[in-house]
């Protein structure tokens, strides 16, 4: 009976060892909502220079204010979603976080 408390004990390590791996790797491959706020606060500030003329300039900068906030106050998921809707506000497509996550990963590998 001991030999089998033993192995199964051992197969538990096991496999405690292989998911804890797994989601360290997960981790540092996924971008962080805080992240994504930059982003996305960046390709709004982007958007307002060449959008300028735009009816909806007006609406945009105030989602822009609010997102930000959101974002500052760790309500991340909201300041994203108002951030995004500024940017559609002004006809652009939001940046895509799978894309935004390929780029900051190779940022990092370049980085000295």
């Amino acid at each position: 009976m001991q030999r089998f408390s033993i192995g199964v004990m051992g197969a538990l390590l096991g496999f405690s060892l292989v998911t804890i791996c797994l989601d360290q790797s997960n981790a540092e491959s996924a971008i962080s909502r805080s992240e994504l706020c930059s982003s996305l606060n960046r390709q709004l500030d982007e958007a307002l220079e060449t959008h300028a003329a735009a009816k909806q300039v007006t609406a945009a900068k105030a989602l822009q204010r609010k997102g930000t906030r959101f974002c500052a106050n760790k309500k991340q998921a909201q300041g994203i979603r108002m951030l995004a809707n500024a940017l559609k506000l002004l006809g652009v497509t939001p940046i895509d976080p799978v894309t935004l996550k390929t780029d900051l990963h190779q940022k990092k590998e370049m980085s000295p």
